[in-house]
C-alpha cells in the first residue's frame, strides 16, 4: 500500500480537525433538529443530516493513510464542495424552501463561510498530496 506522502501530517492534521468539529457540529445539530421538529422544515434538516454525513465520511478519511482513503476523501470533499454551492445558491434564489438554515445555506454562512472554504482547502491539500503511482 502506497503512502500517501505525508497527508495525514502537519497542517493536514489541522484540516482534519477542523473537519472533525464541524461533522459533530452538523451532525448534532440536524440530529436534533431533526428528533426535536422535523416538520418544521424536513428539507432543511435531512440536508444538513447529509453535510454531516458527508463530514463524518470525510473526516475519516482524511485521517486515514493510503490510496483508498485518499480516493475516498477526494470523493467525499467534492461531494461538500458541490452541496455547498448548490445548496447555497438554492437557498438564495429559493428562501421560502429553507425555513430554517441547513449546515450550506448560504454557503455556510452560519458556520462562518468554513463550510465554502474548507474544501477548496481540502482538494488543494489531497492533490499536492497524491498517492503516488504504482510502478
Amino acid at each position: 500500500m502506497a503512502e500517501t506522502s505525508g497527508r495525514t501530517k502537519g497542517i493536514g492534521r489541522i484540516i482534519v480537525m477542523v473537519y472533525a468539529i464541524l461533522a459533530l457540529a452538523a451532525s448534532w445539530r440536524s440530529g436534533f433538529q431533526i428528533v426535536s421538529k422535523f416538520d418544521d422544515a424536513p428539507v432543511a434538516f435531512i440536508l444538513s443530516g447529509i453535510a454531516g454525513l458527508v463530514y463524518i465520511v470525510a473526516t475519516i478519511a482524511l485521517a486515514t493513510p493510503g490510496r483508498r482513503a485518499w480516493k475516498v476523501a477526494v470523493v467525499s470533499v467534492w461531494f461538500e464542495l458541490i452541496g455547498v454551492l448548490v445548496v447555497g445558491a438554492a437557498s438564495l434564489i429559493a428562501p421560502e424552501a429553507f425555513p430554517e438554515p441547513t449546515v450550506w445555506s448560504t454557503f455556510g454562512i452560519g458556520y462562518g463561510f468554513i463550510p465554502l472554504v474548507l474544501p477548496i482547502i481540502g482538494l488543494y491539500w489531497l492533490y499536492r498530496h497524491r498517492p503516488k503511482p504504482i510502478p
